[in-house]
């Protein structure tokens, strides 16, 4: 996904996976779920400010993938590239699973999406299959 490789967060040898999702996170996971990926990044963005342990760069991330489905929603070709590559510092580094969100799902998933604009390109963004876009996996409580 473009030449540029984005710079690791720095994230523990140990994540901080174990225990329970932010209220907030939980609301921007269900938002995102169901398309209001604005929304969500405004629930996950406030998870992430109420968080002061590295998940927070794990809301970060997802909330970044939101806004890369609005871009790719909006056929928004440059913004949707822009913003993917700068989500998968936030991204890249969690395990399969972290609090219950299937992490590998979702960069999977925002991958082919991403991976199926690039194949179309910009003047094209029109004929993006939206069923391309994912919900989250994660463990509800």
């Amino acid at each position: 996904m473009g030449s540029a490789q984005p710079s690791a967060p720095i994230i523990p040898a140990s994540p901080d996976c174990v225990g329970p999702l932010h209220p907030k996170a939980i609301e921007g996971l269900e938002l995102f779920n169901h398309g209001h990926y604005w929304k969500a990044h405004q629930a996950l963005e406030a998870a992430w400010r109420a968080e002061t342990g590295p998940v927070r760069e794990l809301y970060r991330g997802i909330l970044q993938a939101g806004v890369v489905y609005l871009h790719l929603i909006r056929h928004n070709f440059a913004g949707a590239l822009k913003v993917y590559q700068r989500s998968q510092k936030w991204l890249t580094f969690w395990p399969e699973t972290c609090r219950g969100v299937v992490v590998g799902q979702l960069q999977r998933d925002l991958n082919r999406a991403v991976l199926e604009m690039q194949r179309l390109g910009p003047d094209y963004m029109a004929e993006f299959d939206l069923s391309l876009l994912k919900p989250i996996i994660y463990d509800r409580p």
